[in-house]
């Protein structure tokens, strides 16, 4: 594992701790319990890094990747649970048993790793394509897969489905998926939240992305 890369893990460790720091701080100060679904929906947002991982050393290692094929579609089943933090901001101000500016920065510590985490495995994968397609490749996967992951956010935020109903309950949820891309401005809400999100990501995505190419040129 290069520097870089093992720098980058180290630090989004370091904020997924920082993060279940700050929730049992609330649960010492007020009540066990409070806001525990967002550890289950960090441990989410872990999955598509750990798959785009695999994939990137896989492929390093000479792997075909038609063999890999089963790791990315784990990944890109699980990206959109990163930035699904990012909506958990719709809980704050539901509880009153802790102070509003502690929730702001817990909700916040959550939502920033989520998106973090996200952009990591997108990374990750963005050079597996780009290595094997060319760049112009490298940059449609991410495109696709920012606007997929805004749009698997409305499925879960707004419909409650979940990464794995695609397993358990595949006839229900693709009848949903394309109800929605079949008329889509029959469901304004759905196109209304993915594009806000798109933006939202893609803006994120692409300062981020500068910044790791700017250290890479410096160096």
């Amino acid at each position: 594992m290069s520097d870089r890369r093992a720098l980058a893990l180290f630090s989004l460790a370091l904020a997924s701790a920082l993060c279940l720091g700050a929730l049992l701080a609330r649960w010492v100060y007020s009540e066990s319990g409070a806001y525990g679904f967002m550890l289950w929906n960090l441990f989410l947002a872990w999955i598509p890094v750990a798959a785009a991982v695999a994939v990137y050393d896989g492929q390093r290692r000479g792997a075909r990747l038609t063999h890999l094929l089963p790791l990315a579609v784990i990944w890109l089943l699980f990206l959109p649970n990163a930035p699904y933090l990012l909506t958990d901001f719709v809980h704050l101000g539901s509880r009153d048993d802790a102070p509003l500016w502690f929730d702001i920065v817990l909700f916040g510590s959550f939502a920033w790793t989520g998106m973090l985490l996200g952009f990591l495995s997108i990374f990750l994968m963005q050079g597996i394509v780009r290595r094997e397609y060319g760049w112009v490749w490298g940059w449609v996967l991410v495109a696709a897969s920012l606007l997929l992951s805004s749009f698997g956010i409305y499925l879960g935020r707004s419909l409650g489905w979940n990464s794995w109903d695609f397993l358990v309950r595949p006839g229900a949820l693709v009848a949903d998926i394309w109800a929605r891309v079949a008329d889509p401005l029959a469901y304004p809400r759905g196109v209304g939240m993915t594009v806000a999100l798109t933006l939202v990501l893609a803006t994120g995505y692409l300062t981020v992305y500068a910044f790791a190419r700017l250290g890479a040129t410096e160096r």
